[in-house]
């Protein structure tokens, strides 16, 4: 029977083995290159990014953004006040939207909300 020492010394040899098998998969050789950088060879599209004058597309400095500002207004409100709208079934049956919409109404208390406007 082998005590426990050597028990022991052959988990640290087989883990010793087992370590150096597996350090030939490093990848620490390919940080050893002849080369400044990673990204060595990329000197053209470098120099292209450098020396453009604005990187930004022409449509990027336009202010005028059309928006409706009584719908982002309602937003913002719904957002702060934790509201949130139901989403509106795109399909040609309005069944289930009515029930969701009673269900909302029993639950707050209230009447039904007004039908969406076609």
């Amino acid at each position: 029977m082998c005590s426990q020492s050597a028990i022991n010394m052959r988990i640290l040899g087989a883990g010793l083995a087992l370590a150096v098998t597996l350090g030939g998969c490093s990848d620490i050789y390919y940080d050893r290159r002849e080369s400044i950088s990673f990204s060595a060879g990329d000197a053209i599209a470098t120099n292209k990014a450098i020396q453009m004058v604005d990187p930004w597309p022409p449509y990027s400095a336009n202010k005028n953004i059309a928006f409706n500002g009584e719908r982002a207004q309602t937003a913002i409100e719904r957002y702060r006040h934790n509201k949130v709208t139901p989403p509106v079934s795109l399909g040609t049956s309005n069944y289930q939207a009515k029930q969701a919409d009673q269900a909302a109404a029993a639950q707050s208390g209230g009447a039904a909300p007004a039908a969406a406007v076609k």
